[in-house]
């Protein structure tokens, strides 16, 4: 079975995350979206319909017979079960949404509609987030079933029915207080929660992610792979391979891949009126009313806060910008900006590349050509 995970017209939709990976690939809940669909039907090739400067990275695999499929739509067993039934040439529809599409190539037609109650379709970045509880549990749920937690040492405090715990081995988690009477905790392999972390779910921990010393976590929370994680966080998703390793608070926000928060750097989430926010669209350049009351930080990949960095509330960072300013940045930082300030200078593209692949190293990766191309790409003036 040949997936193609399409953007649609989502790809700004999403961003700052979204410019620097398909909409398939984001995280919220457990997994990334491309890794939920591989979860439910582990023979498929999955690859991604995105924008041409991405395609080198994420390569869309067509053959004669694929599913073309909306990116932004959470699957479920029922989803799946109805995409599998598709015959070639026919669409389905949900409530006038696009879901599936089943061809050679993508041209929806010879619709059907079906209904499925509480499908979860991510409509906006701050979506991510918002939705991150359903969607956590969710995904607990259908992975969980049948299978068997590692035990929980001894020297940890569980509140709530055990079940909504799980442990994969490799795990270790020590003297820390865990609460899942408001939703399911799992921590992936290797994974750890250090000493006098005090947990209240939901919370995910993909492989070899971290809560540093006394963490303090308030669900919702996602933590990607190699993720490490300290201070105060409620409401947040970090892609991948990201730090905020020392105290500070950040709350309803979404983090990109291969970024650092310095110590005590604190994100607003509420304005000081209680009103709904602002915020940066990418679609229209310009600031967006929303109906939340709620909304921390977006920040792209790569991206950096200096110690004691203050950001407002509903603030978007693009990629590559390096914060480092002694008052609040602006709520719209924009790609490669040295410094975070209104006028700051533009972070000059092979020094930025520099930075960033030496982070990558740390970890044991490196820079790729295509990741090259990318930044090259969003780089101002290019």
């Amino acid at each position: 079975m040949n997936i193609i995970l399409h953007d649609l017209s989502n790809h700004l939709t999403f961003a700052p995350l979204s410019l620097t990976r398909p909409v398939g690939n984001l995280r919220t809940g457990i997994w990334t979206n491309d890794e939920r669909w591989q979860f439910y039907i582990p023979e498929a090739e999955i690859s991604f319909k995105t924008e041409a400067y991405l395609s080198d990275k994420f390569p869309v695999k067509q053959t004669k017979d694929n599913f073309w499929i909306n990116a932004s739509v959470i699957p479920n067993a029922r989803l799946v079960e109805l995409v599998q039934q598709l015959e070639m040439n026919q669409t389905l529809y949900m409530k006038g949404v696009f879901m599936a599409h089943r061809g050679e190539q993508f041209e929806p037609k010879n619709s059907i509609s079906e209904t499925i109650k509480d499908l979860v379709i991510l409509e906006n970045r701050w979506d991510l987030y918002q939705l991150n509880d359903v969607i956590l549990t969710a995904d607990f749920i259908a992975y969980t079933k049948g299978k068997k937690s590692a035990p929980l040492s001894e020297t940890n405090t569980l509140i709530g029915d055990a079940s909504q715990l799980f442990l994969e081995e490799g795990a270790t988690v020590e003297c820390a207080i865990l609460n899942v009477k408001s939703g399911p905790i799992y921590v992936g392999k290797n994974a750890e929660i250090m000493e006098g972390s005090v947990v209240r779910g939901a919370l995910a921990m993909a492989e070899s992610s971290a809560l540093k010393l006394s963490t303090k976590v308030y669900g919702a929370v996602s933590l990607g792979p190699h993720c490490k994680v300290g201070g105060e966080v409620n409401n947040v998703i970090f892609q991948a391979y990201s730090n905020k390793g020392h105290d500070g608070f950040l709350g309803n926000s979404v983090i990109g891949e291969w970024c650092n928060l310095g110590a005590d750097t604190n994100s607003s989430n509420l304005k000081n009126n209680y009103g709904n926010v602002k915020t940066y669209s990418y679609l229209t350049k310009g600031m967006e009313q929303t109906e939340l009351m709620f909304m921390g930080v977006s920040m792209g990949d790569h991206s950096k806060t200096s110690i004691n960095t203050m950001l407002n509330t509903a603030t978007v960072i693009g990629v590559c910008a390096n914060l480092f300013t002694s008052g609040f940045p602006p709520k719209f930082v924009p790609n490669f900006s040295w410094g975070g300030e209104k006028d700051s200078p533009v972070y000059e593209l092979d020094r930025a590349v520099d930075a960033a692949n030496q982070m990558m190293v740390r970890r044991g990766k490196q820079i790729t050509e295509s990741d090259l191309k990318i930044l090259n790409y969003l780089f101002p003036g290019k």
